[in-house]
């Protein structure tokens, strides 16, 4: 990118990133949670005592007087992409996605951790940033930190590769389910591979934490409103605790994250 591009783009996220979540660049911390969900906006503001900005606009933020924000993009690559190009505007130390996905092997179980190893770029969006060859992968120092604040707190949990995709209706499509079982991975959701490419391009350190919320390749498994209403209200503040538990902590006791650009 030119000088000149790279001053406009500034320009822009500048401006943007108030625009999409109502909060001041300078009120956003080292570290961000990015998440699909209201509730977990509104649970951590409620639990630190702050305010939750943006309400009427597209993206709902809130931030803690320890250096943690946490922001809700909505549901998409779209989305994902747009949050990782605006965060170019504060350049935080580290994000983590807690997310949702649905469940692809026998051994992911409802109410499951997963931290992606990988994810494959199903989506298309990604391959706006960076060429299909380039593999969409987290950080490492962050993913090791996290890992180990789950067994802190006795969860198990799952490593593999999830697809993303921009499909929401497809499990009644035999063909593309048997596409994912020859590609061997263990979840599928809708922002990880894209949250993992935008952050490379801009150099931002990222990860994932999923929570397994319905198994679709069984006909019982499919998500419906009251099943998803049942997972968030056994899972959904366990989820956020270690979101925010692993971010808060990171910056005193894990391992200096470095991104290196070749």
């Amino acid at each position: 990118m030119s000088g000149d591009s790279q001053a406009r783009k500034d320009l822009i996220v500048q401006d943007w990133l108030p625009r999409y979540t109502g909060m001041r660049v300078d009120e956003f911390g080292d570290y961000v949670l990015l998440t699909n969900f209201k509730e977990y906006v509104d649970t951590f503001a409620h639990r630190f005592e702050c305010e939750v900005r943006g309400i009427d606009r597209p993206m709902q933020a809130a931030s803690n007087s320890e250096g943690l924000t946490i922001v809700n993009f909505g549901i998409g690559t779209a989305n994902a992409a747009t949050i990782m190009d605006l965060l170019t505007a504060r350049m935080p130390q580290g994000v983590l996605f807690l997310g949702k996905c649905g469940g692809l092997k026998e051994s992911t179980e409802i109410g499951h951790f997963i931290l992606p190893i990988a994810a494959i770029r199903g989506e298309g969006t990604s391959d706006d940033y960076l060429p299909p060859e380039v593999p969409a992968l987290p950080s490492f120092k962050l993913h090791k930190f996290v890992s180990e604040k789950i067994i802190e707190r006795g969860f198990e949990y799952r490593t593999g590769v999830v697809y993303t995709t921009n499909r929401r209706i497809w499990e009644h499509d035999e063909e593309f389910l048997a596409r994912l079982r020859d590609l061997t991975v263990i979840a599928i959701d809708m922002e990880t591979a894209t949250l993992f490419i935008v952050g490379h391009a801009n150099q931002i350190s990222r990860g994932a934490l999923l929570l397994v919320s319905d198994v679709p390749t069984t006909p019982e498994g499919v998500k419906t409103e009251a099943s998803d209403q049942q997972v968030t209200a056994d899972w959904a503040e366990h989820h956020l605790d270690l979101g925010i538990s692993a971010m808060s902590d990171i910056a005193d006791e894990g391992e200096p994250i470095k991104h290196f650009t070749f």
